[in-house]
């Protein structure tokens, strides 16, 4: 196994395993809270919008383990990393309310950007 193979595996499963905790209820309360009520009903509740999230993580998960679908799930993954930052960063104001997911803004900038990276790597990497 290379290690571009072996990143690959832990990412993937990473991402499955976070995207599984879409849908705990306590953590998809905790998460639901997060989404900035701008997003609300547009289209989706917060809670929808969570379990969208946790969809669209397994899936990518599971595409950069396939290769048909590995480069198109890194390139979504990275989209989607861009995507759920508003949330993130929405959330990195309010420690007294998220607690550990309250991560400070730019440290969480610096996060989202080696994990775009990552999955970039890891999905379009042969």
């Amino acid at each position: 196994m290379t290690p571009v193979d072996l990143a690959r595996w832990i990412t993937a499963i990473v991402f499955i395993a976070i995207g599984v905790t879409h849908f705990i209820p306590p953590v998809v309360r905790g998460m639901a809270a997060m989404v900035p009520a701008v997003f609300h009903g547009r289209p989706f509740s917060a809670i929808g919008w969570v379990w969208v999230t946790g969809v669209a993580e397994i899936a990518g998960g599971l595409g950069l383990l396939w290769e048909p679908t590995r480069a198109a799930a890194g390139i979504a993954l990275a989209v989607f990393l861009v995507c759920v930052f508003p949330a993130n960063a929405y959330a990195a104001g309010k420690r007294e309310k998220f607690g550990v997911f309250a991560v400070p803004f730019w440290p969480r900038l610096l996060m989202q950007l080696a994990l775009i990276a990552l999955v970039l790597w890891v999905g379009l990497t042969p």
